[in-house]
């Protein structure tokens, strides 16, 4: 059974939607083989509703960051049809190993599934499905041996970052499928979901939430100038006119 407080990791709450803190580690959903899980512990965060909230999109198990719930069948209704047209705009921060040449760019590589047997696994496939990801540096290591990047995805595909990053020569640090974890280390995958906004109305203005930087993040940030750049205050958004 979950033991995390989930509602110690919330980002935002109001009638409709919550965004959670999803920690690192944790598949959100439960396994063929069981196990801890994120859902386990969703009944911490009913308010008062009489059925626990639901998934309205998932994050890979190594992944921490924005999670969105939706707290009834119309919301996620809502949420099902803004994650499908793409109007959910979501920004992931990373630390890779390598330093890329430029600033920022766009990777455009369709993918496809690495191996049937594999499950998730993918890699780059011209036949495959279309995935275009925007990508900027926004800091270096000294050595420039790991860089602190912000990745954009256009489109939704699985592992699409991870995949995106590795083919480009910069696999995300602590990856433990399409990077050098495998060989050189047991560090955790530096993937945060930091950012993520919902127009669920359309003429409100979007909601916005943001995921402060994990803990097993914060050394290869350091090293990447992150404590001397401006943030945005963290704070939670927390309607209570449900």
């Amino acid at each position: 059974m979950l033991q995390i407080d989930l509602l110690s990791r919330l980002l935002h709450r109001d009638g409709l939607i919550l965004i959670i803190d999803k920690p690192a580690g944790i598949p959100v959903h439960r396994g063929p083989k069981g196990g801890p899980n994120l859902e386990d512990g969703f009944s911490q965060l009913r308010f008062g509703l009489p059925r626990a909230p639901a998934l309205a999109h998932r994050l890979d198990k190594d992944t921490s960051g924005c999670l969105v719930l939706g707290r009834h069948r119309k919301a996620l209704d809502r949420l099902g049809q803004l994650f499908k047209s793409g109007r959910v705009a979501k920004t992931y921060w990373a630390v890779v190993e390598g330093a890329p040449e430029a600033e920022s760019g766009e990777i455009d590589l369709a993918l496809g599934r690495l191996d049937a047997s594999r499950g998730w696994w993918m890699q780059p496939d011209p036949l495959g499905l279309a995935a275009r990801t925007s990508w900027k540096v926004i800091g270096r290591s000294p050595d420039h041996r790991l860089s602190f990047m912000e990745f954009t995805p256009h489109t939704g595909r699985t592992h699409q970052i991870r995949v995106h990053a590795q083919s480009m020569g910069w696999p995300i640090l602590g990856d433990p499928v399409y990077g050098l974890a495998k060989q050189t280390t047991t560090s955790r995958l530096h993937l945060h979901a930091r950012e993520i906004r919902l127009p669920m109305q359309d003429n409100k203005a979007p909601i916005v939430a943001q995921a402060p930087a994990p803990e097993h993040m914060l050394e290869a940030l350091t090293l990447c100038g992150y404590a001397k750049l401006p943030m945005t205050p963290e704070t939670p958004n927390i309607s209570r006119s449900e």
